[in-house]
């Protein structure tokens, strides 16, 4: 064997002067892709199965390559393993190592498949147990929030539109909007697991290979539904890509509503929350100061998600079929991403643990702003036969007279409430009632406690 010529790159042969050190800075990615070595690892074991299965490779060599892949598992376990730049990647890493520890016969570990073929098998391995893993981390974050829901049927806070107090709501009921919304996200994250079921290993660089290989066997092995239909697509194919950093965007989007919602009811002007100091920061200046950085924290976060969503569109939009450079950046974008969201939902968590609503400054504010107002007009719908838009006209005027009077409506007596419609009677009163207004929402998905309680129990069943 002529000494050293498997620690040159792969194409040295063809390739006659070495690339600048400009280039293979560049050019390298493995701080970014050594992540994927179990993946990588599996891999290639399972694809030198198949290549022996298929009497493509002999026994002898067979084992070889598994022992040597193993021993270089064991050494990145055991953070005694050397990545070199030079070899550009991960796989590249790998068969390097391999050829020091069993010899020429490592050659034979790439027969019938490329690195594109490769590369991408590993990815959508890992981003399948990464997207397992968020659909659980998801699953929890709605238990935390049922929780909170659970013991808060009976608070009642102002729902709001344009931030102006609108309707009377329970409070749990607008915790469990959120579940709603992180629930969609969880089917988001498991209807991603379709494309990633998909076994792209077997179709080498782009055009499949002459060998006799068996696909189906290696997407058994590899936990593969079933083995990708064109080899051309699969090589270009990043929907998977895109479809995570969609995903985890819009999750993110969630995780920032709701954190700006927690920061509006923890302002001084709402008071409607309290944050515990475990997640709130001081003032370097204002000694008084309790800051929810935590919560803004995340609604940062979402900004860099969505920045990797766009640069991933912006590197696909203008390639062709089917492999080059700038698909690199896809694993970065990803890691980058998925590590970013599992930090955010942890944190979001320990937000949940470390808040407590502020029951009577609820109250007191959903007293402000005339939010029975449209329990009136519904009232005088249903009890005295008005059309909507007449018992609106007459809701209208007694909420001018209110305001004129300074009066909350029910501060008014029934004299003052039949002077502008003599049909009424002493019965109308119940309606300025906050919790009467609240039960009253009685039609599915509404905020009524009845409703609210079948819905705990439904959500139970679906997330316990």
């Amino acid at each position: 064997m002529t000494k050293n010529k498997n620690n040159q790159t792969i194409w040295r042969t063809r390739v006659k002067k070495k690339g600048s050190v400009l280039f293979q800075k560049i050019g390298s990615s493995i701080e970014i892709d050594k992540n994927l070595y179990k993946q990588d690892i599996l891999g290639s074991i399972v694809h030198v199965e198949m290549l022996f299965r298929q009497k493509i490779i002999s026994f002898k060599i067979k084992n070889k390559i598994i022992f040597g892949l193993k021993k270089i598992e064991s050494e990145i376990k055991k953070k005694k393993f050397v990545y070199k730049s030079e070899y550009e990647d991960i796989h590249m890493n790998i068969e390097k190592r391999l050829f020091e520890i069993i010899g020429d016969d490592a050659g034979f570990i790439h027969t019938a498949r490329s690195r594109n073929d490769q590369v991408i098998t590993d990815f959508k391995m890992w981003l399948k147990i990464e997207t397992l893993e968020l659909i659980k981390k998801l699953e929890n974050l709605n238990k935390n929030i049922l929780k909170v829901a659970q013991r808060n049927i009976n608070t009642i806070m102002p729902g709001f539109t344009h931030l102006k107090n609108a309707q009377a709501v329970s409070f749990a009921h607008y915790m469990m909007a959120y579940i709603e919304m992180f629930n969609r996200d969880k089917h988001r994250f498991k209807n991603n697991l379709e494309s990633l079921n998909e076994n792209p290993l077997g179709v080498a660089a782009l055009t499949g290979t002459s060998f006799n290989i068996d696909r189906n066997f290696t997407s058994k092995k590899l936990g593969f539904k079933k083995a990708t239909n064109n080899s051309i697509d699969t090589v270009a194919d990043r929907d998977f890509v895109l479809d995570f950093l969609y995903s985890a965007s819009v999750c993110s989007l969630h995780i920032s509503r709701i954190s700006e919602e927690f920061i509006i009811w923890n302002s001084d002007a709402f008071s409607l929350i309290n944050l515990s100091d475990k997640v709130v920061t001081g003032s370097s200046i204002m000694p008084q100061k309790k800051n929810p950085d935590t919560l803004e924290f995340l609604r940062g976060k979402t900004g860099k998600t969505f920045g990797n969503l766009f640069s991933m569109l912006t590197i696909l939009k203008g390639l062709p079929l089917s492999y080059f450079k700038d698909l690199q950046d896809d694993k970065e974008l990803v890691f980058k991403t998925n590590e970013t969201l599992n930090n955010c939902i942890s944190i979001l968590n320990e937000v949940l643990n470390n808040f407590s609503p502020n029951k009577k400054r609820m109250l007191e504010l959903a007293e402000n702003g005339y939010i029975v107002a449209t329990d009136l007009a519904d009232y005088l719908v249903s009890k005295h036969g008005m059309s909507f838009r007449n018992a609106y006209r007459v809701t209208s005027l007694i909420v001018n007279f209110a305001e004129k009077k300074k009066k909350k409506l029910n501060e008014l007596n029934i004299n003052e409430l039949k002077k502008i419609e003599p049909i009424l009677t002493s019965d109308v009163l119940k309606v300025f009632n906050l919790k009467y207004s609240v039960n009253s929402k009685k039609s599915y998905g509404g905020t009524s406690f009845a409703n609210i309680k079948k819905m705990i129990t439904k959500y139970k069943k679906n997330i316990l």
